[in-house]
């Protein structure tokens, strides 16, 4: 596996915030991935860091998150290193079973994940991901099927079905193959199918959508996953749509949520 390092600097304004870029050569997306990573202005000697990583939505980009969450008050608030990757605006964050597609997962597990442990000296045992919309599934998805690789997980207005998603027919039929009732993998690849993998685990997560978001029943319906196959999820339905309004009100909250899950 070759994971070339073609730039890391600190930008201006961004060096004082604590804020850096990351560039990464992947053999697993076939081009280059950036990303913010935020670090903690008070960074304890010698103690591992905890790590949160935070996807974007559908046709976002690294930065998109950042406009509307201050990550830097996060990551202050609660020493966390913080990572906002780019998800190719349309990767939906998954090992892709296309030709040739795009394996996020195996790059922000055996790239990503290693080069941010080896240059901010982060915590493998506390490390965590969250996400919005297709950021949400994103992060379960990875977390469910990467499981010995995070301690939990968040979902913000996930697209947890993906037969629910307005992009069925577009971007995850680029993935996915034309979309159909019979199309197999628009199950095999959705978050409310894969939530058996952590049974037996004692892993937990949360998740939360608002009661005026499109996706709102389908969250439901994963709500009723958990409890039936008695997995300690934390779920919060509450107002709120699908907009980054919701989401900068809601990312703090996961973030709150992963550091009890810490002491």
């Amino acid at each position: 596996m070759r994971l070339i390092i073609c730039l890391l600097c600190a930008v201006g304004t961004m060096l004082a915030k604590g804020q850096e870029l990351y560039t990464l050569q992947s053999a697993h997306l076939s081009g280059v991935d950036s990303g913010y990573v935020y670090t903690p202005k008070m960074k304890p000697d010698n103690r591992a860091l905890p790590v949160v990583y935070v996807l974007h939505s559908h046709g976002a980009n690294y930065k998109s998150l950042s406009r509307f969450i201050d990550f830097q008050a996060l990551s202050d608030q609660y020493g966390f290193v913080v990572v906002c990757p780019d998800g190719l605006r349309t990767s939906w964050f998954l090992d892709s079973p296309q030709k040739g597609g795009a394996q996020f997962g195996r790059f922000l597990t055996g790239e990503l994940m290693p080069y941010i442990q080896g240059k901010y000296h982060t915590d493998r045992d506390n490390s965590f991901i969250t996400g919005v919309s297709m950021g949400g599934h994103g992060a379960l998805w990875l977390f469910f099927n990467y499981p010995s690789f995070f301690k939990s997980a968040g979902s913000s207005s996930g697209v947890v079905n993906l037969r629910h998603s307005a992009f069925k027919k577009t971007s995850l039929a680029q993935h996915l193959g034309q979309y159909s009732d019979q199309n197999p993998l628009f199950d095999r690849f959705s978050v409310i199918h894969n939530v058996h993998k952590i049974v037996g685990t004692e892993k937990t997560f949360i998740f939360d959508c608002g009661t005026e978001d499109y996706l709102y029943g389908a969250n439901k319906s994963l709500r009723d996953s958990c409890d039936v196959l008695k997995i300690k999820a934390t779920y919060i339905a509450q107002p709120g749509a699908h907009t980054s309004g919701y989401w900068a009100k809601t990312i703090p909250v996961h973030f709150a949520y992963f550091n009890r899950l810490i002491h």
